[in-house]
């Protein structure tokens, strides 16, 4: 067998929890087309039935919608099959050694994961069936069951898709199709085999036959890993959770950080976060501007320290679609009221002043409305276009919600071509669902992604000194590094009341830099990481930083 993987680096392995089938796609097609980093992501899908290439309509026997789920044509071989709860999917994105016979073999190392899996988890019986790719049990009786699917896309030696292992999957929703376009033979789970493991068990065995299989440790022998995990902490649907600091500490204890060793709120800053107020004339008169047109600025909304900087300098952050979010994440100061209707006159003000203060760069941000169709995504383009011809000299940033992972809204403000899309992951994957509960990690990463497969220059942030570590950090770095993030923020954060999470630790001048340099390593752009860096923070110099880059020799 051809070796299949080269060890070059170590093999990133990413488990998301329940993730979109939708969102995980584009995260697979951003991984495949701009890193170069080997990643294995493991993760389970909302009901989803997923057509390939060679697949055939009439192997759809009742409509999705009618037991709940979707259909989505894709770009894997193979038939039709299903993806739900109960179900851990698999997505290998690696680099092949296209040599002769590589890719027969590399499905046949998937499987043989597999069945060395299945094996730790206490199901010896499984193989191979001759004809049938993927993971039958008792494939060598009259009555071989399918266990786990197997359909990739190989591509200039890149890999996409993978396998599709039961675990305590609701089996009749196999029924509504013909899996596989195989229609004489059955399909199992682990739990219909008499085995009880948990997602949390199935992955772990995973991982630990990923080590040494020759899928991805090649001539190797063994693969250095590099893993991390989703919270596994659950939101109840309809919560508003930062409303009560209860259930957002327990949430936070759930991923494995004491909300109790935390740093006090009465507790003194230390000397590298002390801010003096400076209320120059520049500040003011961007106050008076912003107040005569009735306008709100995250500056003000979400108690930015380095407000007086920035304001002194004429640049400031707007905040558009009101002044009331949808969502409670765990850090923000923003409202969660109910928000009110949007202002039709918004943009039109936004650009007003813009053009008043004569701003060579701006930028223009949002506040979540999962309220409206679109997210609030038209105000985002219109404004973009208003502030254009107003000032079209002047350079637009945007840093945007994730607009529940909508394809068309995301496309309108794509559309309107900003010259910076910003969109912040916030925090490590294990701290997603304690921070911002209602968003998605990969969600996040899949938003960024499609900006920058629509040809956008693409931004994200990530605060530190919520529980995180450093290796969590460096992971979440290559993260978005590895789908082509151009500029990334990174800086500490505040506390900005009671009834917000609390600070796990101040993390030293010393430590920003040493992030900085090994981010830097990774190939952005530009990088912003000190105590007190922001989104918006030094947002020109980044996106001049993107232009130096990019610009022809």
């Amino acid at each position: 067998m051809p070796d299949l993987a080269a060890a070059r680096g170590p093999l990133r392995v990413r488990s998301l929890g329940r993730v979109r089938y939708r969102e995980a796609l584009a995260l697979q097609h951003a991984l495949f087309h701009q890193g170069h980093e080997d990643y294995l992501l493991l993760l389970e899908h909302p009901h989803v039935y997923t057509m390939g290439v060679r697949g055939r309509a009439e192997h759809v026997l009742a409509d999705p919608g009618s037991v709940g789920a979707e259909l989505v044509r894709t770009d894997r071989g193979g038939d039709v099959t299903y993806h739900g709860p109960g179900q851990v999917v698999g997505y290998p994105i690696i680099s092949l050694d296209l040599g002769p016979g590589a890719i027969p073999a590399y499905v046949h190392g998937l499987e043989e994961l597999v069945i060395t899996a299945l094996g730790r988890l206490g199901l010896p019986g499984a193989g191979r069936l001759e004809g049938f790719p993927g993971v039958w049990v008792d494939p060598a009786t009259s009555s071989p069951r399918k266990i786990c699917a197997v359909g990739v896309r190989v591509s200039r030696g890149r890999t996409m898709h993978g396998f599709a292992l039961n675990v305590d999957t609701d089996l009749t929703m196999f029924s509504h199709i013909v899996p596989c376009g195989i229609a004489d033979r059955s399909v199992t789970s682990l739990r219909a085999e008499g085995v009880t493991a948990s997602p949390r068990n199935v992955v772990d065995a995973l991982v630990e036959a990923a080590r040494t299989s020759l899928v991805f440790a090649g001539a190797a022998g063994e693969r250095v890993i590099e893993r991390q995990d989703a919270s596994l902490c659950s939101v109840r649907a309809g919560a508003n959770p930062a409303n009560s600091a209860g259930p957002a500490l327990r949430r936070l204890a759930a991923a494995g950080v004491d909300p109790v060793t935390g740093v006090e709120i009465s507790d003194h800053k230390p000397p590298w976060l002390r801010v003096v107020a400076s209320m120059g004339d520049e500040y003011l008169a961007l106050r008076r501007t912003i107040r005569s047109l009735d306008l709100v600025t995250v500056c003000e909304e979400a108690g930015c320290p380095n407000i007086y900087e920035c304001w002194a300098d004429g640049t400031g952050t707007f905040m558009i679609n009101g002044e009331r979010c949808t969502r409670a994440c765990g850090f923000c100061l923003v409202d969660t009221s109910r928000p009110r209707p949007l202002e039709e006159s918004e943009p039109e003000r936004v650009a007003a002043a813009v053009a008043r203060m004569g701003l060579a760069h701006v930028v223009v941000t949002t506040v979540t409305r999962d309220d409206l169709a679109d997210g609030g995504a038209g105000a985002v383009a219109r404004t973009i276009r208003a502030i254009r011809e107003r000032s079209p000299g002047t350079t637009v940033e945007v840093l945007i919600s994730d607009c529940k992972g909508d394809e068309p809204a995301l496309r309108v403000i794509f559309a309107a071509h900003p010259d910076v899309l910003g969109h912040n992951v916030e925090t490590v994957l294990r701290l997603q669902r304690a921070v911002r509960p209602q968003a998605s990690y990969a969600r996040s990463l899949g938003v960024l992604a499609a900006a920058k497969a629509a040809g956008l220059v693409t931004k994200s942030g990530i605060m530190l000194g919520l529980g995180e570590t450093e290796a969590e950090v460096d992971g979440a770095l290559a993260d978005l590094a590895s789908i082509g993030v151009d500029i990334v923020t990174i800086g500490q954060y505040l506390r900005p009341s009671v009834h917000r999470l609390p600070v796990a630790r101040w993390w030293t001048p010393d430590e920003f830099a040493a992030v900085r340099e090994r981010a830097l390593a990774l190939g952005f752009a530009h990088v912003e990481a000190s105590p007190l860096t922001r989104s918006s923070y030094h947002a020109r110099e980044g996106a001049q930083a993107v232009r130096r880059v990019t610009a022809p020799a």
